[in-house]
């Protein structure tokens, strides 16, 4: 899988980067028409990713594959069972739809990102031989957050993928993966189509919701 696929001014690509490649644009694909089946492509593409990000030292993208396996299965059960209050009190609950998330809990997004970046980066520094370890961080410890809000059906989950793919495509890129860069400027380019499918799928005003 490590053999390579063809080369492009001098830089090879593998057909593990193809086939990651194709499973991952049929998993945002999917993500975007609410289709629960792209959480099983994202278990395969995870592990494909896993493969290719540990054998170019991007440990911190290559473990956070792991994770995306695992929370694809909450995400997959999520989708197909998952249910949300709808009131405070946890008295009536809905099938689980998009939805915003409380402004409380926007902002515990934002506080969290941060010290996750920099746990994150302390410890790909200090443990690894990965000369991008706060680079590699970042987006790491986004798409933590970003796959949990995804798994909930939170509209703000394509804000949060947004960021992380943009930073993502230039991490990339740095480490000649160019394929995978083109695979994520396309991810930055669908979180915005999906920020704003989700945002014409929200119902009028309803009562307050919680997790």
């Amino acid at each position: 899988m490590l053999q390579t696929a063809f080369t492009v001014w001098g830089v090879a690509t593998t057909w593990l980067e193809i086939v990651a490649f194709v499973l991952a644009l049929a998993c945002i694909v999917c993500n975007l028409f609410e289709v629960h089946w792209g959480w099983p492509l994202t278990i395969a593409s995870s592990f494909l990713y896993f493969y290719l990000f540990y054998a170019n030292k991007l440990y911190g993208d290559a473990w956070l594959q792991i994770f995306f396996a695992c929370i694809a299965v909450w995400g997959w059960w999520q989708w197909v069972y998952g249910r949300r209050f709808i009131r405070t009190d946890r008295s009536v609950s809905e099938k689980l739809k998009v939805s915003c998330l409380p402004p409380l809990y926007r902002w515990a997004v934002a506080l969290l990102w941060l010290p996750a970046w920099l746990l994150l980066g302390l410890i790909l520094a200090r443990t690894t031989d990965t000369d991008v370890a706060w680079f590699d961080a970042f987006p790491t410890a986004g798409s933590l957050i970003g796959q949990v809000l995804l798994g909930r059906k939170y509209l703000e989950n394509w804000l949060v993928w947004l960021l992380v793919n943009l930073v993502s495509t230039v991490l990339f890129a740095y480490k000649n993966l160019w394929l995978t860069a083109v695979l994520y400027l396309i991810f930055a380019l669908l979180s915005l189509v999906g920020y704003r499918r989700w945002r014409n799928l929200l119902p009028g005003p309803t009562p307050v919701q919680t997790t």
